[in-house]
């Protein structure tokens, strides 16, 4: 039982697999909203470069 407990604390103390995880949860979650306002991120964006090509023009 004791062998059991101090192998218990080694995997509550080891941390690095926590950190993995929650950078592939923000990956996932990322690339998902992303993917859901493709359009409207393409719209914004097709916009704020013509703003800028117009005001770059007139310089």
């Amino acid at each position: 039982m004791d062998e059991f407990m101090m192998r218990f604390h080694e995997l509550e103390e080891d941390e690095y697999g926590i950190g993995v995880v929650e950078v592939v949860l923000i990956i996932t979650v990322s690339v998902g909203l992303v993917l859901l306002f493709k359009n409207q991120i393409t719209d914004i964006v097709k916009t704020l470069l013509t703003k800028m090509n117009k005001e770059a023009k007139q310089l």
